[in-house]
């Protein structure tokens, strides 16, 4: 699958539309952002399961400021609508292909039962 690009229009219905999704939040000018494109491609070229998409944090500074990115690249996972992983920094590819794979063997079921624990016990 291609790499897509996010924006306001299409950001929320792609996290909601999607059980697994890799966001990699970027910049134009940034060289760590260029150099990490190609891995970013590559990989995505080999998980047609999983949807890879690119935020240019310059063109969408209000999603980037909801999500609180304070330095790129970052990389964001959604899995079932939940962040599993946010991170700054570039990977290798290697270390990429692995945590796609430890993000995707996550049981999701106990995700979200540890997220509604917790928030039953912030409730009371």
């Amino acid at each position: 699958m291609a790499v897509i690009e996010l924006n306001q229009q299409n950001f929320e219905s792609t996290i909601s539309d999607n059980p697994f999704i890799v966001v990699d939040f970027w910049a134009p000018w940034c060289g760590p952002c260029r150099s990490f494109a190609p891995v970013f491609e590559k990989v995505s070229e080999d998980n047609a399961d999983i949807v890879f998409a690119k935020v240019n944090t310059e063109d969408e500074q209000q999603i980037a400021a909801q999500f609180q990115i304070r330095s790129i690249p970052t990389l964001m996972i959604f899995r079932d609508q939940v962040i599993i992983f946010s991170q700054p920094g570039a990977l290798p590819e290697s270390s990429f292909r692995e945590l796609l794979t430890k993000a995707g063997a996550l049981d999701m079921e106990k995700v979200h039962a540890e997220i509604a624990a917790q928030q039953g016990g912030n409730a009371a």
